[in-house]
C-alpha cells in the first residue's frame, strides 16, 4: 500500500494516475452536449449503494471507469452556457493548475513552518485586494471556506468592538434580501433570536437608508446597542447594491461597524467598466469577497478583510503546541492567528495563478462580459410579453416569471413556473433557480458563464415557457 503514497519514490505514479484522470475529465467537458442528464435520486441514489467500499478495486482505470458511472456522467456541469442557476461560475484553467499542486503538496496555512511561501502568497494577496478595495494601510485580513465563514467573522469582530458585554442588546442591520448567513451568524454569535433588524429595500432591491436611519435612531432610544450595519453588494437573488456611500454616513453618525457583504460582486474590484458601482466600500470595517464566484475560481476561494488589522485579534488564541505567544514577539507570520480555522488549504494559490496568467484586468473582463450579457437578458425578458422581469440588472441575475395569457390565478401560475423549472431540470436542456417575490414564485438566471449567449437565453425562455404551457394544458384536462 505504500505505493499510493506521494513521495520521491512514487512520482511516477503520480503522473501517470493524475494524468489519466485529466484525460477522463477532458474528455467529459469536451462532450458534455448538456448541463445535466436529468438523472433522479431514486436512480443514482442505488448504483452508488450497492458500491462496497470494504472492497477496493486496486485499479486507477478501474474506479475511474466506476466514477464515470456514479459521478462523471451525472454531474452538473457549471461550464455549460445553459447552466444559468446559482452563483456557480465556470473555472478558469490557471485556477485549475492551481489546484492540482496545491493538492499535491498539501500545504496547511495555519503556521509558518507548515507553509513558508505560501503564507507570503496569501497575505500578498491579502494586500492586493484591500488595495483593490482601498482599506488603507492597516487592513489586513485572511482566507476563509467562503461567504458565509467571511460573514460570521466579520460580526464575531464586530461583536467584539461592540460597546456592551450584554449581547441580548446587540442589534445588526441588514436588508430584507440579504444573505441568510447574517442570521445564521447572529445566531452562533449567541445573540437572541430578534438581534437581526430586517431593513425594507425599495424596488431596485437596494436597502433603504431613511428606514436604516430610523431603525438605528429607534434602536439607541430603545437602550439596544446597535452591532453592525450589513450592506449587500450584490444580493443572491437580484444582484443589487445597496447604497455604500449613505450607509457608511450612517454607521459613522452611529458609530456602528460597517460590514460589506460583497461576495457576490467582487468582481467589481477587477472590473475595467463598472467598478463605480462599488464606491463607498472602502469606508466598510470589513468585507467579504468569494473569489469562487465572479473571479472564477474553483471552490473554495474566498476572504475576510478588515480596515484595521488589529480587530483580528478577537480570533486569536495560542496554543503551545502551534502558535505559542512567543512567536509574535520573534515576527513569526502565523496565519492561524488571524483566522477561525486551523488546518486550512492554500486555496490563495488558485487566485495567484491567475493573476500571475491572466492579469486582474483579465478577470475583469469576463465578469463585465456577464454583467453585458444580464442587460440584453434583461431587454430580452423586458419586450417578452410571456414574462415579468422584476429589476433591471446590477450585477448579472435576472429574476422573472412565466405569466400565461389566459390565467389570472396567482397560485396556479406559481405552480406553472414550479413546474416549469422542475420539468427543465429533469430534462436536463437547461438549469434554472427560483426564489419568491412578494411570496410569489419566481425562475432566476444568474448568469456568471461569459460563453452564454442571448440565443441561449432565448431557447431556454422557450422550453420554460412550454413547460408552463404543458402543465397548464394538463390542469385543465384534469379540470374538465
Amino acid at each position: 500500500m505504500r505505493s499510493h503514497l506521494l513521495n520521491d519514490t512514487t512520482a511516477e505514479h503520480y503522473r501517470r494516475s493524475v494524468t489519466e484522470g485529466i484525460e477522463r475529465v477532458a474528455a467529459k467537458l469536451a462532450t458534455t452536449s448538456r448541463p445535466f442528464t436529468g438523472v433522479t435520486v431514486d436512480a443514482l441514489a442505488p448504483r452508488i449503494d450497492e458500491i462496497d467500499l470494504d472492497k477496493p478495486l486496486l485499479d486507477t482505470a478501474a474506479v475511474l471507469d466506476e466514477l464515470e458511472d456514479v459521478y462523471l456522467r451525472d454531474a452538473v456541469y457549471f461550464h455549460h452556457p445553459r447552466y444559468l442557476a446559482h452563483l456557480n461560475c465556470p473555472v478558469v484553467i490557471p485556477a485549475v493548475l492551481g489546484e492540482a499542486i496545491l493538492s499535491a503538496v498539501n500545504s496547511s496555512l495555519d503556521t509558518w513552518d507548515q507553509s513558508a511561501g505560501g503564507t507570503l502568497i496569501e497575505r500578498k494577496l491579502i494586500d492586493w485586494t484591500t488595495a483593490r478595495i482601498g482599506l488603507g494601510e492597516n487592513a489586513d485580513g485572511v482566507f476563509t471556506s467562503g461567504g458565509t465563514q467571511s460573514n460570521l467573522q466579520a460580526l464575531l469582530l464586530a461583536r467584539e468592538e461592540a460597546k456592551t458585554d450584554d449581547f441580548g442588546r446587540l442589534r445588526v442591520f441588514a436588508s430584507e434580501v440579504s444573505h441568510f448567513s447574517v442570521k445564521k451568524s447572529a445566531k452562533l454569535l449567541g445573540l437572541s433570536q430578534d438581534a437581526v433588524v430586517s431593513i425594507p429595500v425599495g424596488h431596485d432591491k437596494r436597502m433603504q437608508t431613511v428606514a436604516l436611519a430610523h431603525e438605528l435612531e429607534r434602536c439607541e432610544q430603545d437602550g439596544l446597542v446597535p452591532m453592525a450595519v450589513v450592506a449587500t453588494a450584490g444580493t443572491t437573488d437580484f444582484g443589487s447594491i445597496d447604497p455604500l456611500p449613505e450607509i457608511a454616513e450612517l454607521c459613522s453618525q452611529y458609530g456602528v461597524w460597517m460590514h460589506v457583504d460583497a461576495a457576490y460582486g467582487c468582481g467589481l474590484l477587477a472590473s475595467v467598466k463598472y467598478r463605480g458601482r462599488i464606491d463607498g466600500i472602502e469606508r466598510a470595517d470589513s468585507v467579504t469577497v468569494d473569489y469562487h464566484k465572479s473571479f472564477f475560481q474553483p471552490v473554495s476561494s474566498s476572504a475576510v478583510l478588515v480596515k484595521d488589522a488589529a480587530t483580528l485579534r478577537h480570533a486569536t488564541y495560542h496554543a503551545e503546541y502551534l502558535n505559542p505567544r512567543r512567536m509574535v514577539q520573534e515576527r513569526i507570520p502565523n496565519q492561524v492567528d488571524k483566522s477561525l480555522q486551523t488546518t486550512r488549504r492554500f486555496d490563495a494559490l488558485k487566485l495567484w495563478m491567475t493573476l500571475r496568467v491572466m492579469g486582474a484586468d483579465g478577470i475583469g473582463q469576463l465578469f463585465d462580459e456577464v454583467c453585458d450579457l444580464a442587460v440584453e437578458g434583461w431587454q430580452l425578458l423586458a419586450a417578452d410579453p410571456r414574462f415579468d422581469v422584476v429589476v433591471e440588472p446590477t450585477l448579472s441575475t435576472l429574476v422573472f416569471r412565466y405569466i400565461p395569457a389566459a390565467v389570472t390565478d396567482p397560485a396556479e401560475i406559481d405552480r406553472a413556473n414550479l413546474y416549469a423549472r422542475k420539468a427543465l431540470f429533469a430534462s436536463g436542456d437547461a438549469v434554472v433557480a427560483g426564489t419568491k417575490v412578494g411570496g410569489r414564485h419566481y425562475l432566476k438566471f444568474t448568469l456568471l458563464n461569459p460563453e452564454t449567449t442571448v440565443e441561449d437565453m432565448s431557447v431556454v425562455l422557450d422550453l420554460i415557457a412550454g413547460h408552463a404551457e404543458q402543465y397548464l394544458g394538463e390542469s385543465l384536462d384534469r379540470a374538465s
